[in-house]
Formats: C-alpha cells, sequence, structure tokens
C-alpha cells in the first residue's frame, strides 16, 4: 500500500512528538527525550534472494546471511549510531581496544550489565569461549589470523595475544562473521573445537531476537532487554520481516506494490526503475545497490551490514 507525500510528513511529525520511549525488559524510560517508543514504528519487510541455510554467525559468508545474523548476534567492535539521529554514536560490546607498543598484544575492555537474549551474562568468560572457536575453526583463524591466546585479567577485560603484529585488529574484530555467540550454543562450551548449536533459543545479544520462519520468510521480534535501548539506540522497530525474492526483478516488483520496504540487492536496472519513482530511493549501486521505500530512515550504506536497531519508518507498516 503506497501513501502519500502529506501523509508521510504527518508520520513524521507524530513520530518527533511522541513521548521518551521505553528501555530494556517491560519497562523503564528512554534517555533520549522526545524519541518515539522503541519498538514504534511497527514492522518493516525486507526483500533478500534467500535465507541463510544457518543462524550461525561465523558460517555467514555472504551479504545475505550476515544482514540476517548481524540482527541477533554482535560483534566486539562497533559504533552504533540510534535513529532518529538524536541519539549520540556508542561502541558497541566493546568499550574500548587498547594495542600494545608493537601491536601484538590488544586489551578489550567490555560493556558491562550487557546480558544475552536468555538471561546468561555477556562477560570475558563469554569472549574466551568464542576466542577458542575462532582459533580452532578454519574461516575464523583466515578472519583473526596470528592469534596464539586470549586471556582474562578481569571479568570485563580480555587480551588478544599476537605472534606478529596486527595493526588492524579492530576492523577484523568489527566483523558481522566473528561475533559473540552464547557459550551454550557451542558444543563444547568451552568453545575449543566447538559446533554451533541452532536450536539453543536466545544464544545473542542484539536488538532482534528470531521469531517464526517459513516457507520463503523469517521473522524477527524486537528484543527488549536488548542494552542499547536504554542509550537511546532503539530498535525503532517491533519486528523484521525478510522475505525471500530471488530475482531483482522479484524483488523489484515488491517494493513498487509495497509489500517490503527494502529490497536488496536491486540489481542496475532495478535501481534505475526505484531512481524514477518519486515514492522510492536507492543506496549505493550499481552491482549491490539497494532500493527502499521512501518512508525508510537509516539505512546508510549498501555496502555495510544494515545494522536494522538503527532503522526507523516514518509511517507504520504492520
Amino acid at each position: 500500500m503506497r501513501i502519500g507525500a502529506a501523509r508521510l510528513a504527518a508520520f513524521a511529525l507524530v513520530a518527533a512528538l511522541l513521548g521518551a520511549g521505553c528501555g530494556g525488559g517491560s519497562g523503564g524510560s528512554n534517555v533520549q527525550s522526545g524519541l518515539p517508543p522503541a519498538g514504534g514504528d511497527g514492522t518493516l519487510s525486507y526483500a533478500l534472494p534467500g535465507l541463510p541455510a544457518t543462524l550461525d554467525p561465523l558460517a555467514g559468508q555472504s551479504r545475505t546471511a550476515l544482514t540476517v545474523t548481524r540482527q541477533l548476534y554482535e560483534p566486539l567492535i562497533e559504533r552504533l549510531t540510534g535513529p532518529y539521529g538524536q541519539a549520540n554514536p556508542q561502541p558497541g560490546l566493546a568499550l574500548t581496544a587498547r594495542p600494545s607498543r608493537d601491536r601484538t598484544t590488544w586489551t578489550v575492555t567490555l560493556r558491562p550489565d550487557v546480558r544475552f537474549q536468555d538471561g546468561t551474562p555477556f562477560n570475558a568468560a563469554a569472549v574466551l569461549a568464542n576466542s577458542r572457536r575462532w582459533q580452532s575453526d578454519p574461516e575464523g583463524r583466515r578472519l583473526l589470523p596470528h592469534l596464539f591466546a586470549v586471556d582474562a585479567p578481569r571479568p570485563d577485560e580480555v587480551r588478544f595475544l599476537l605472534d606478529r603484529p596486527v595493526p588492524d585488529l579492530v576492523r577484523r574484530l568489527a566483523s558481522p562473521q566473528l561475533a559473540i555467540v552464547n557459550p551454550l550454543a557451542l558444543d563444547p562450551q568451552s568453545g575449543q573445537g566447538a559446533r554451533f548449536l541452532p536450536d539453543v533459543s536466545g544464544s545473542g545479544t542484539g536488538a532482534f531476537q528470531p521469531g517464526p520462519r517459513g516457507p520463503g520468510r523469517l521473522m524477527l521480534s524486537r528484543f527488549a532487554g536488548w542494552w542499547g535501548t536504554s542509550k537511546g539506540l532503539g530498535p525503532s522497530l517491533d519486528g523484521v520481516t525478510f522475505v525471500v525474492a530471488p530475482q531483482p526483478s522479484q524483488r523489484l516488483r515488491l517494493l513498487q506494490e509495497g509489500a517490503v520496504q527494502v529490497a536488496d540487492p536491486l540489481g542496475p536496472a532495478g535501481l534505475r526503475a526505484a531512481a524514477s519513482d518519486p515514492l522510492l530511493d536507492s543506496v549505493g549501486g550499481p552491482a549491490s545497490g539497494i532500493g527502499v521505500e521512501g518512508s525508510v530512515r537509516g539505512i546508510e550504506s549498501a555496502g555495510a551490514i544494515p545494522v536494522l536497531s538503527g532503522v526507523w519508518l516514518t509511517r507504520l507498516t504492520g
């Protein structure tokens, strides 16, 4: 269903005037005044070529897979910006990452009071378990080379010990493939040689958690206990529904019909069609550009994995 420019403007004005949002759990006020409540902008429908076979972030190598898993799991290093442009940017699970002079030791200070979606505390022990998995997995070693040990001087601090300088460790730890998984979802839980257990619920710290999955569709719902909500980081959405549309022309048609609000990727012809439609926008391109309804705000780059906690709509979609 389409909506006129006047109604879009009206919804934007209503969004700006709504009161402060609620925080984690079942209540609590948002520290940022003037923001709509977390989850106040309905559900975003997002068309992708397919769905990942597994929600294990380490196994995700395509943008499609990482777009999905990044909503559930968070890498250590990140810079998050909230919806509506009013919250100050915040670091993610790691507050700081400090190198030694020769850049063979990196000390990472962890954000306190973060929990996985099942209520398990996120701490240095969880990072150690994930690090052991990365060390014992070929993909983990590719993403994080020269790592020979990780230790934890304190419960809120870990040290990455490298056998040679790695000046871009911060960039590497920002990979969505190296997102932190609850050790309860690893077998063994120590992380050494571990396999991912897909049936363990609440295994991420992200802003969304998995919902029902059906043929060609996966629904995610807002995690009310996400640590970022009290920081004014959203999410502004109640949920995200990923819809499978294998061909760019199918994704474009869903976008034009208003059945989805994001089509990723759209392809050169689809991007040209979106550019000629006054109700659609495009981000990036031509090979990997995203098509979006004009009501969508917060997807700034098609090259980066969208962090949908910072995305919002000027109208309700569900």
